[in-house]
């Protein structure tokens, strides 16, 4: 469903999913904050979110261009993502601690983000989540960013002409920082290989560019992020 939760700057749109009792069990459940790619609070970022909520974590997605929509945001949210701070980075707080106040939250919650969220969720690793999963995001050479970060499963493109020897970067960063990971790249696999976007007639030609779903590396790349987020997060609980 679509909600608010407030910021310092206004109201802040998110997406809300979650769990089924029924399935999943009695909450308290874990927490995960969606985060968005370029594109924004698309069809596809909802079901990511609303599939999180189906295997048992209560999941929450905020839309990072709330205060202008796609054109007027896109640009400052990039430009906050590549300085490390900004509205945006306190929109992905704001998120966290929505759902780590909720009563039926275990207070433990992950992060995960696609492309330019990505890019979020794994700066975001030191800023007080319990895990991280960033798929196909940008990798500071500054490790020191990095300096403190919770559990790392990341995600990668061999394919992926924009993000050549990221995987290896960040292995090599999270290994000198002692932070536990889970480094994987896909070498079948383009940049977006877990997003199913309505990209319409231009579907071949980001195919022969290196972009695109791809449903084999999609599938084991949840299984892992699963099981990362299983162990660091932990099942459903009392309160810690």
């Amino acid at each position: 469903m679509t909600t608010t939760v407030p910021t310092s700057d206004g109201d802040l749109r998110v997406h809300l999913a979650a769990p089924y009792p029924s399935i999943s069990g009695a909450p308290p459940w874990p927490g995960v904050v969606v985060v968005h790619d370029a594109f924004g609070m698309t069809e596809d970022a909802r079901a990511i979110t609303d599939r999180f909520a189906a295997e048992g974590f209560l999941a929450i997605a905020p839309d990072l261009y709330t205060r202008g929509g796609f054109a007027r945001c896109v640009r400052t949210v990039f430009r906050q993502l590549s300085t490390g701070s900004g509205q945006a980075f306190e929109d992905v707080e704001a998120a966290r601690r929505a759902l780590a106040d909720r009563e039926d939250c275990t207070g433990k919650v992950g992060v995960v983000g696609f492309c330019m969220g990505g890019g979020f969720a794994l700066l975001a690793a030191p800023r007080g989540f319990d895990a991280a999963a960033p798929y196909y995001g940008q990798v500071p050479h500054d490790r020191s960013v990095l300096d403190g970060a919770c559990p790392v499963v990341a995600s990668f493109g061999g394919k992926d002409r924009a993000l050549r020897g990221a995987a290896d970067l960040l292995e090599s960063h999270l290994t000198e920082l002692g932070v536990p990971h889970d480094v994987e790249e896909y070498p079948d696999a383009g940049h977006g290989f877990a997003n199913k976007l309505k990209v319409g007639p231009f579907g071949p030609l980001l195919r022969v560019a290196g972009i695109g779903y791809d449903r084999e590396a999609d599938e084991d790349a949840w299984r892992r992020v699963l099981s990362f987020f299983a162990e660091h997060l932990g099942p459903e609980g009392e309160r810690g």
